[in-house]
């Protein structure tokens, strides 16, 4: 199918009215349940302190796909937070409209836009087809909180690449037994940011390691 570079060329464009959180459809498999919780706790404090409304600010980016359908591309974790929260609706800005592409071409402009990202908790590249239908079905990589808690500990620095804290997941995976992150989450948190610190890490995004002396 040919597409006009109109359609190729990413545009923000603020909906005005809210869109169902049981209708956004996710572009990945994964989040980490335990930054998710985190979240909660976050909003539930704000919206204490700031008002009800609280949870009516937040604002999420989506891409248009078949059938005029939102695709969530970043922010998952947050979504998830305040579906579990009990919040039914929030508004989106739409960056993308793919929509009169059929479903094997959607998926395919997105991974290699980078807009999507089909890894299962371990690791593995899996089929479009495994990514979940609904935000409530997204499943939990332990690897993808320990990443997350590493960055704001200072392990490595915030980075515009696109799914970076997945990135260093999957690099603390393959260093880290899942064990150790359910029987001491904070002594894996210690261990990982010395790992975050070495020059096998420094090819990742946000890597932040010592610098050697001149």
């Amino acid at each position: 199918m040919f597409v006009g570079a109109t359609l190729m060329t990413l545009i923000r464009e603020p909906i005005l009215k809210p869109v169902a959180i049981s209708e956004l459809r996710p572009t990945q498999i994964t989040v980490g349940m335990r930054e998710v919780e985190e979240r909660r706790k976050h909003l539930r404090a704000r919206r204490k302190a700031v008002g009800a409304n609280y949870f009516e600010r937040h604002m999420i980016p989506v891409v248009l796909g078949p059938k005029q359908r939102h695709y969530v591309i970043d922010h998952h974790h947050l979504a998830l937070a305040l579906h579990a929260e009990g919040v039914e609706e929030m508004f989106v800005t739409v960056v993308g409209d793919f929509s009169v592409l059929d479903q094997d071409a959607f998926w395919i402009v997105l991974d290699n836009r980078g807009l999507m990202h089909p890894f299962n908790s371990k690791g593995r590249r899996c089929s479009y087809q495994e990514i979940p239908h609904t935000i409530d079905e997204l499943v939990d990589d332990p690897f993808r909180s320990l990443a997350g808690a590493l960055r704001r500990a200072g392990g490595f620095a915030k980075d515009t690449t696109p799914f970076s804290e997945f990135l260093w997941a999957d690099f603390l995976r393959r260093r880290m037994k899942r064990a150790s992150l359910k029987q001491n989450f904070d002594r894996a948190l210690a261990a990982a940011h010395v790992l975050s610190k070495s020059k096998d890490a420094d090819y990742l995004p946000g890597w932040c390691g010592p610098v050697d002396s001149v």
